[in-house]
């Protein structure tokens, strides 16, 4: 799945120059991104990669609330960008990868828990989270502790790199805002 962060910056160079942001367009996709980060963090801090079935915390309301932050940190961006054509660049580059990516993912995980996994996607829906937690039979089933979230996690995971990628990302559209007189200063002292 390398591929999605190669195909990632070809469609961050158009969302850039596809984009018209304004302070004010800035500062709404800033919250929404803000958001995303949130449930991100909260997600990463209760993953266990590769050794564990993830069922608790947000995992109990969504079974990819990674990806459902991812989403909304797009949808920030895509805000940010105050710009239909750009918006939907983002948008159609999230659904295609994201959704191929979620369905891989779960192919892995069902193979590598079986009907546990089977039983916590009848009960979990892949992405949009319920509001209420559902109290999976997957989780209660589990021979293993159930996770809590912990910081240590979240580095282990790390789910910083969202944090400073956002960050960096909303700078360079911040510099969008004012391209035309960053040109004008450029071309002037050449």
């Amino acid at each position: 799945m390398r591929w999605r962060v190669r195909l990632g910056y070809p469609v961050g160079i158009a969302f850039w120059l596809l984009a018209s942001p304004t302070a004010r367009s800035l500062i709404h996709g800033a919250v929404l991104a803000a958001l995303g980060l949130m449930i991100r963090a909260y997600a990463a801090g209760y993953l266990v990669k590769y050794r564990q079935l993830a069922t608790t915390g947000p995992y109990a309301h969504t079974r990819n609330p990674l990806y459902f932050g991812s989403a909304l940190l797009a949808a920030g961006f895509a805000v940010a960008g105050h710009s239909w054509p750009a918006a939907a660049l983002i948008i159609l580059y999230f659904a295609a990868v994201y959704y191929a990516v979620m369905r891989n993912e779960e192919s892995d995980l069902r193979a590598r828990y079986g009907s546990v996994f089977d039983l916590y996607a009848s009960q979990v829906p892949l992405f949009l989270p319920r509001i209420w937690r559902v109290k999976t039979s997957a989780a209660a089933n589990s021979p293993e502790p159930r996770p809590k979230f912990t910081w240590a996690q979240y580095r282990r995971n790390r789910e910083y790199q969202a944090l400073i990628g956002t960050i960096l990302g909303f700078a360079v559209v911040w510099i969008r805002i004012d391209a035309p007189a960053w040109v004008a200063i450029l071309w002037r002292h050449r």
